[in-house]
């Protein structure tokens, strides 16, 4: 009777050690923060930005001016004038919006360019996550850039050094 106890209490600790999870994390933004690649697509990224902006900038400098002469010569113009100038201002300015929405707007150009820029970089991060999780069997990695709420996180569990060494980029600041 005592050896079927001590089996049965050995069964039930292997079946709970065996459904233990093993689980880790990883800093993505730390990660990415630490490659050259990445640094290097989020300066042409700031420099396209930057110079999209001019050019908006400047149409709407171009824009305003427009009004101000109108406003000027509001009183001199006929009707039929002022209607037509009027609709040429509110035909740039909506032209200007378009053009905004275009470069800047959801899935604009500067979405599509950090798409084609980040993403695979982004990539390679994951298969080198994949890669480790595989290797050393883990159940789940969790990104603790990510926005998940990791209340607490052990340091012995943070594998983003490991991640950032085998990227070629070292991990251990």
């Amino acid at each position: 009777m005592k050896n079927l106890i001590v089996l049965i209490a050995f069964f039930m600790a292997a079946t709970t050690f065996s459904m233990a999870q093993k689980i880790v994390y990883v800093d993505t933004d730390k990660v990415l923060n630490s490659m050259p690649d990445y640094k290097e697509a989020q300066q042409q990224i700031d420099k396209i930005t930057e110079k999209w902006q001019k050019e908006i900038q400047s149409k709407y400098s171009e824009i305003e001016e427009m009004y101000k002469a109108y406003q000027a010569e509001e009183i001199l113009l006929t009707d039929d004038l002022k209607q037509r100038r009027q609709n040429e201002i509110i035909e740039k300015e909506k032209a200007l919006k378009d053009t905004q929405k275009a470069k800047f707007g959801h899935e604009g150009a500067l979405f599509k360019k950090r798409q084609e820029l980040v993403k695979p970089i982004q990539d390679e991060i994951y298969a080198a996550i994949q890669k480790m999780a595989t290797q050393s069997a883990y159940d789940f990695v969790l990104d603790k850039s990510s926005g998940v709420s990791i209340l607490f996180a052990n340091e012995k569990y943070d594998k983003t050094a490991e991640i950032m060494r085998s990227l070629g980029i070292g991990g251990d600041e």
